[in-house]
């Protein structure tokens, strides 16, 4: 098959690289390894990580259109009250992880909503479950790639122009040769002031393998006692005071235990509407049992081993005991978990299969916090973000910027290290420069695998972000085919530069920040 440009990975940069090709007029071929297109929001089922001001500026026109169509789509063909159809500000689950918590299928179904014209116009091809397998390169330049399906076998050649990877873990690089970057970076390789001073390729963000649940009170959805259950609920981590399964998490300013419980008691927070999806106050009576809310909580982050360049049969017993935790996690809350009056266990937690598309209930994929990361011409470090290093300096500006996002930099208790760290930060802006290979011409980065650095990476891998990078990448492909030009030549020609800001703020993307104050 071939195509204008071929984009490898069907998670948010995926889709909106290849909507956004698609509108200047290239022809698209998308791949996507499972069957349901939309990565963080969908087949990962994480509801979107947001700064706050995203309901009036911060992202791109096409992800505020995208949360639009979110509330729309619920106003449309759910049964809502109506103090809930009238509110413009509708969060369907009440979560306060953000905004807008919702199902991770009403994601899937505005995702291609806003996909079905091109799809239609047969401008944008959709591959669903193909994973790539390798990459032709020649004088540092892709020629095509090989995917295969994950069920039948079949195999797949695209050949295209330019080649776009938007996959969860950047498994294009590798294949295609592109240098790239792993985990940790030492202090002589960044500059950074929390840099280790040794680099840990393998010191990376953990996973999560999301589940979703809802409760009945007086019922009782007592799941078979998973395998590794008395191990993870025995398992201690060496560098926190709680057991894994417990209501306590580290708290990420501090590293001491923070004590939560099931439901909001007292002066203690509850973790289960924190990524409720589903609030059944917001509907007319009987249209839900009950609250619906994916787990995705510190009490499942799996950190015992990276699942980026490790053999592998490594890889696989990581991710199964990933699951293991989760699903011993739900065990946990249904028979062993304390309750505030003295009992133990919430029998009526109950597995929604159904909510995410699987027989087992769990996340079609895992929760990727950290990808491969390219060889960036222009890498972005900690000092261009962080409010404690950047002190009163404000924001930084870059000439090339191609977007900008805004979150804290966060990173979970890591794989090798168990480093988390946490810091205010101020909003950013992304570089062209970090979008380009240092030496292959004519591949581009899609999501979370830009010229950034662990550190910085714990804010450049939440949803806007990310849309926002594929968006930019899929202009920028577009407006190199139309040029007929490298994409880095781009950012070599001042005048070329001027003029692709200029199409980017036309269709909507925000290249720079008002003068704000950290977050």
């Amino acid at each position: 098959m071939k195509a204008d440009i071929i984009v490898v990975g069907g998670g948010l940069g995926g889709c909106t690289a290849a909507l956004a090709a698609a509108k200047r007029g290239q022809r698209v071929i998308l791949t996507e390894e499972t069957d349901w297109i939309g990565g963080q929001l969908t087949s990962q089922a994480v509801p979107p990580d947001e700064h706050k001001w995203i309901e009036q500026f911060g992202c791109t026109a096409s992800y505020r259109n995208f949360r639009d169509r979110v509330r729309d789509y619920y106003k449309r063909n759910y049964p809502l009250k109506e103090e809930a159809i009238a509110n413009e500000k509708l969060n369907p689950g009440n979560g306060w992880v953000s905004r807008l918590c919702h199902e991770p299928k009403v994601a899937l179904a505005v995702l291609e909503e806003m996909l079905a014209p091109f799809v239609g116009s047969g401008r944008i091809t959709i591959l669903l479950n193909y994973q790539v397998e390798c990459a032709d390169v020649d004088q540092d330049t892709v020629q095509s790639v090989l995917v295969k399906h994950t069920r039948t076998g079949n195999t797949l050649t695209l050949t295209g122009d330019i080649f776009l990877d938007a996959t969860e873990c950047g498994d294009l690089l590798p294949l295609a040769g592109v240098e790239y970057v792993t985990g940790a970076e030492s202090k002589a390789e960044t500059g950074e002031l929390h840099a280790p001073e040794e680099a840990r390729p393998q010191d990376m963000q953990p996973i999560t393998h999301v589940f979703a649940v809802d409760y009945l009170e007086g019922e009782d959805f007592t799941i078979e006692k998973p395998s590794q259950y008395e191990k993870w609920k025995d398992y201690q981590a060496p560098f926190l005071q709680h057991k894994q399964l417990s209501w306590f998490a580290p708290d990420a300013h501090t590293g001491e235990s923070k004590e939560f419980t099931m439901f909001h008691h007292g002066d203690l927070w509850g973790l289960w509407d924190y990524r409720r999806i589903i609030d059944p106050a917001l509907f007319k009576e009987g249209t839900f049992q009950g609250d619906i809310t994916l787990i995705n909580w510190p009490q499942n982050d799996y950190w015992l081993g990276s699942i980026i360049d490790v053999n592998p049969d490594d890889r696989l017993r990581y991710l199964e005991e990933a699951k293991q935790l989760s699903l011993s996690l739900l065990y946990w809350l249904q028979t062993e978990a304390p309750r505030p009056d003295g009992s133990k266990g919430y029998p009526g937690v109950r597995l929604r299969p159904d909510v995410l598309g699987t027989e087992d209930g769990l996340a079609k994929y895992p929760y990727i916090r950290e990808s491969r990361r390219i060889k960036a011409i222009f890498t972005v470090v900690e000092e261009h973000i962080n409010a404690e290093t950047r002190g009163n300096k404000g924001i930084e500006r870059f000439e090339d910027s191609v977007g900008i996002g805004c979150y804290r930099i966060d990173l979970h208790p890591t794989t090798e290290t168990n480093t988390f760290f946490y810091t205010e930060s101020y909003p950013f802006e992304i570089p062209l420069g970090a979008l380009l290979p240092i030496r292959v011409k004519n591949l581009l980065p899609a999501c979370k695998n830009i010229g950034a650095t662990h550190i910085t990476n714990g804010c450049f891998r939440v949803h806007p972000v990310e849309w926002n990078i594929g968006e930019s990448a899929g202009y920028l492909a577009a407006f190199s085919l139309e040029k007929g030009i490298l994409p880095r030549e781009v950012r070599e020609n001042e005048e070329m530069l001027r003029e692709f800001q200029e199409m980017l703020v036309k269709e909507g993307i925000e290249i720079s920040w008002p003068e704000i104050g950290a977050i």
